[in-house]
């Protein structure tokens, strides 16, 4: 069975699921509220902007688009191969931030 399986060429999904802290009940109230995958998307990308020490985290995230929002807890990206191979990698390395008021099941 292959580690990852892909959906459409140089495109990514991340399966999430909403965490239950009271910190983030609120947070997670307010993008039910928007509904729009293109927020989660863009606060997704705002909480891996922060890896200055990790430059390739960073370019990889930068050079990522919205392309979908699937059932409410899946988040579609696209890029170019090399860029979500290393997002692939830092997820595997648990250094792949979630969108706040979510935690990243699989990619």
């Amino acid at each position: 069975m292959e580690k990852f399986l892909q959906i459409a060429p140089h495109s990514l999904a991340i399966v999430l699921s909403r965490v239950s802290t009271e910190e983030a009940a609120a947070v997670t109230e307010k993008l039910q509220h928007h509904h729009t995958g293109y927020e989660i998307f863009a606060d997704f990308k705002a909480e891996n902007m922060q890896h200055f020490w990790n430059k390739k985290v960073t370019d990889a995230i930068s050079e990522t688009f919205f392309l979908g929002w699937i059932d409410e807890h899946v988040l579609l990206i696209q890029g170019k191969e090399d860029h979500l191979e290393v997002l692939r990698e830092g997820w595997t390395r648990r250094a792949l931030k979630p969108p706040r008021g979510f935690e990243i099941k699989c990619i």
